[in-house]
């Protein structure tokens, strides 16, 4: 194993801060930073608008203009919890001034930075795909509980490179890190995002975490409720599992 790549929600951190602090403190704001910002967004509802075009479910009307109509729109896919890259964009950009003034910090898992130490030190790359985006990700791991975390991280992926639950989407990120896609583990909490990742030729890991969803029996991806049972002794193509205890 030449690096690892992290989802973020239910791997690194706990899905109860994204569902509890970070969306609600976005959509409570969004009103206001859209009347605020409206002019600088263009690109943002741009996509918005082509995304809603293809949005049937949305009863409501999308006005580029109007900066109820678009509030109203993000609120609306905050509340479908949308993987929505606009959206994912602009909440980046709220949090930013939360993180950076102290009213947000971020926790993460209690194992999480030791074993970012130790994989860096032992010249893994570390890596983080979510569908957060780029700033949002960089944000929650500069202000953790435990300090800054981006010093261990040497890469970032948001859907931008593409959909989680697509194989493509790995094979891009492996080009990207240059790195054969057979040594690159992904650990995650979605069944759906490792088999895309399996399917692209990584090693995958499924994170067992306080909070997570029960996933059914029957799936291939070896379960880690840490990231202590990640085998660093077992990444130099020893031929050994890179898991502690593989299920």
């Amino acid at each position: 194993m030449k690096a690892v790549l992290l989802d973020i929600e239910g791997t690194t951190t706990p899905i109860s801060f994204v569902h509890d602090t970070l969306f609600p403190y976005a959509r409570a704001r969004m009103g206001g930073f859209i009347l605020d910002n409206l002019g600088d967004l263009k690109f943002e509802i741009e996509q918005l608008v082509e995304e809603q075009a293809n949005d049937p479910a949305y009863k409501g009307e999308l006005r580029p203009d109007s900066a109820n109509s678009v509030s109203d729109y993000l609120k609306y896919l905050i509340d479908q919890d949308r993987k929505s890259t606009p959206l994912k964009t602009i909440q980046g950009m709220m949090w930013q001034t939360a993180y950076e003034s102290g009213e947000i910090v971020s926790p993460v898992f209690d194992d999480v930075p030791p074993a970012f130490k130790r994989w860096k030190d032992a010249g893994i790359k570390i890596a983080v795909y979510s569908s957060g985006s780029v700033l949002a990700q960089k944000l929650l791991f500069r202000h953790t509980e435990h300090g800054d975390l981006t010093v261990f991280i040497s890469d970032h992926f948001d859907t931008n490179i593409g959909d989680k639950k697509m194989a493509s989407s790995y094979w891009n990120i492996a080009k990207e890190l240059e790195i054969d896609a057979k040594d690159i583990m992904f650990i995650s909490d979605s069944l759906a995002e490792l088999d895309a990742a399996l399917t692209g030729g990584y090693q995958t890991a499924l994170s067992v975490r306080p909070g997570n969803a029960s996933v059914a029996d029957g799936h291939s991806h070896p379960m880690i409720r840490s990231f202590d049972e990640v085998n660093i002794e077992a990444t130099q193509n020893t031929g050994g599992s890179v898991l502690s205890n593989p299920n």
